[in-house]
This record gives structure tokens, sequence and C-alpha cells, in this order.
């Protein structure tokens, strides 16, 4: 399975409360059976935090982790959202995460924010603004929801 994978999914390693599903999740990518979907936009947030959250995607390998990029047919699209009003301006960051997974057809998206990508309400903006642009829906849900994949 390819899963994109935004901040809050690497920064749950390392929060109580989602450490247990996040272990788990990770452990399926050590065993091959995630192909983790990594954003230039993921990165980038990255080097915001702390070091240990920072550099917790070194250890993985290059069949581990695909790369991809926010590319301007992404921004087009996470604008729609914000047009489209699924969230506010201020979310452009999380748009531009389901814009990207949306393009790039992973399986699922995975998050643990709760507020503006893993909410009934978004999930269903973001997959109509999808399918009125001729995009695919996209899954999203959290780590733990896909552990029994």
């Amino acid at each position: 399975m390819r899963i994109y994978v935004d901040t809050s999914v690497i920064g749950g390693f390392y929060d109580k409360e989602f450490d247990e599903a996040s272990n788990a999740f990770f452990k399926k990518v050590e065993k091959g059976e995630i192909v983790l979907v990594v954003s230039d936009l993921l990165e980038a947030e990255l080097l915001r935090a702390p070091k240990h959250v920072r550099n917790y995607l070194d250890k993985y390998s290059k069949k581990q982790i695909q790369r991809v990029e926010l590319t301007e047919e992404a921004k087009i699209l996470a604008d729609r959202y914000i047009f489209e009003k699924v969230v506010g301006a201020t979310s452009k960051a999380d748009c531009q995460h389901i814009a990207i997974a949306t393009i790039c057809k992973v399986d699922v998206l995975v998050s643990w924010n709760f507020k503006h990508i893993v909410n009934l309400k978004r999930i269903r903006g973001y997959n109509s603004v999808n399918l009125k642009h001729n995009y695919t829906m996209l899954e999203i849900r959290t780590p733990k929801e896909i552990l029994d994949l």
C-alpha cells in the first residue's frame, strides 16, 4: 500500500495519545507492508520540528519511502479546496497535503489532524471538489484505522 503521511503522523510517534497506534503503523512500514509517500512539503514542515522528529524518517530506506513534490497542479487544487470553503485560507498547507495525495493517487492519506483533515465534513468537501474537477476520491484515515488492512 502507498500511504501518504502528513507531519502529524511523524509527530504522533512522540505523542502519548497517539504513540501506540503510530508505533504499530511504522512497524508495518518496517515490514514492507506500507510504502510511505512523503512530500517535499512534509520535509519542509519537519525542518521546523524538534530534531528527533525532524530526523525520524532518516531510518527508512529508499524502498520504504516514495518522495513526491508539491506541483503547480497540486497548488491549484489546494486553492480550489479553499475557494470552495472546505477549510479556510489558514489551512493552506493541509489542503496542499490533500492535493498532493490526490494527484499522486495514493491508496490512503493518514493523519492525526482531526480539525482540518480526518473529519467527515472535510473529507466530503475535499472529495466533492476532487470529483468536480475530475480527480478521484481520496481515502483519508488515521494511522489506527488502517492497522488491520
